[in-house]
Formats: structure tokens, C-alpha cells, sequence
């Protein structure tokens, strides 16, 4: 952590990252005295200015007289942001594909065909981590920045239905390595509605997924 970071960004991360871990569980209260001690005595102003900044990203709901509540997750949730994906990201394809380059489609290409690389005790992360990396990618070569900004704020959804949800299941890796390759070859066909068309496919089986997943987590929803 850099030296001369302002508190009020020290505390935004710090606050951040305990609501995307779920430490500071959905649905559940938080206040600014708990975070100052937590934060070894830092000042309620920073945290203050934090608190804010995480509300307008949809992150906490400061309730007078009742506290501060981390925004609760449901199924709803679920298909809201899955229903933004599946606008954005099939769009971007048939828009903007042409701009992806092929070098890194071909380099996703060679991993998507081994997804006997997931086999470790940490495999989880690494297949989350190459979701991410593959979907920024294609979310990259859109130039739109107001739909980036929607996209980001659903990228915080994501990371806390994750770790609500556990373990990602073997089947589904394999079953994402092949979606991700259908959608990579049409996109080095140049088939931009075969890729879009394959994405869209591969979004509503991983809503399917992530609702069976957090169904089986016994997080109650």
C-alpha cells in the first residue's frame, strides 16, 4: 500500500474488499465505529467519504437511525446481472469484434483446449481469474465508456456471488472451456453473429449454473 495514499482511499479498498470477500456478510449491518477500530484508529472522516462512494456503487445502503447496510443479494439479483451481460457482451461481438486481437484469441484458444489444467486445490481461482481475463478481453474492444462503467459496477456482483457460491463445480469448468473456444473460433472466422450467438448460449448456461450454485451453498437467497 503506497505511502502517501489518502485515508479516504485506504478505507474505501479496505471497506471494499471486506464486502467483496462477504467478510462484512450481505444483509447484514456495519458501522463506522467498527471500521475505524478495525482500521487501527483512523479518523471517522475518511471512512465517511468511503461509505459514500461504496453507496453510489451499490455496494452498502446507509440507513438513518439503523446503520449501514451491505446490500443483500438475491436471484433477482442473479438475473439482473446476467441480463446485462447478456445485452453488452453479445453486442460488443457484433459490433466491435473486428478490433479483438487474433494473437490473444489464439492464445486463449491453446489454454480453452486443456481444461485438464484445472485439477489443483486452488483451481477455482485460477478458473475465475481466466473467466475475468477472457471477458475483459472481448469487453475491452468496446470504446464506450458509460457502458463500461454498467459493466464494472456488475463486476463487484459477480465477485460476491462467487464466494457465496463455493467451489465451481468440474463438469462446468469443462462445459466453459468449450463455450469459450465455440465463442474464440467463431471470432477467428470472423463469424461475428456465430460469436455473439455463442456467447449468448454460454451466458445463459452460466446463469443456470450460478443459480444452482448458490442454491446448493445453502446461502439463503
Amino acid at each position: 500500500m503506497a505511502k502517501n495514499k489518502p485515508l479516504r482511499q485506504t478505507a474505501y479498498e479496505y471497506i471494499k474488499a471486506k464486502i467483496l470477500s462477504c467478510e462484512y456478510a450481505p444483509g447484514t449491518y456495519i458501522n463506522e465505529h467498527q471500521i475505524c477500530e478495525e482500521m487501527d484508529g483512523i479518523s471517522r472522516t475518511p471512512v465517511r467519504d468511503a461509505l459514500g462512494r461504496l453507496e453510489q456503487e451499490g455496494l452498502l445502503e446507509i440507513m438513518p437511525k439503523k446503520g449501514i447496510l451491505v446490500t443483500a443479494l438475491n436471484f433477482s439479483d442473479i438475473n439482473r446481472l446476467y441480463e446485462v451481460r447478456l445485452l453488452l457482451e453479445p453486442y460488443v461481438l457484433r459490433r466491435y469484434g473486428a478490433k479483438l486481437d487474433p494473437v490473444e484469441l489464439n492464445r486463449f484458444a491453446e489454454i480453452m483446449a486443456d481444461p485438464g489444467r484445472i485439477h489443483s486445490d486452488s483451481a477455482q481461482y485460477y478458473f475465475y481469474d481466466l473467466d475475468d481475463q477472457f471477458h475483459g478481453f472481448i469487453m475491452n474492444a468496446l470504446p464506450n465508456q458509460y457502458l463500461l462503467g454498467a459493466y464494472d459496477n456488475i463486476s463487484n456482483l459477480n465477485h460476491r456471488l462467487r464466494v457465496l457460491s463455493g467451489n465451481v463445480v468440474e463438469n462446468r469448468i469443462r462445459d466453459t472451456f468449450a463455450e469459450h473456444l465455440l465463442i474464440i473460433n467463431a471470432c477467428l472466422a470472423e463469424d461475428w453473429e456465430a460469436a455473439a450467438s455463442a456467447m449468448t448460449e454460454h451466458l445463459e448456461n452460466s446463469r443456470v449454473a450460478t443459480f444452482h450454485l448458490i442454491s446448493a451453498s445453502g446461502y439463503n437467497v
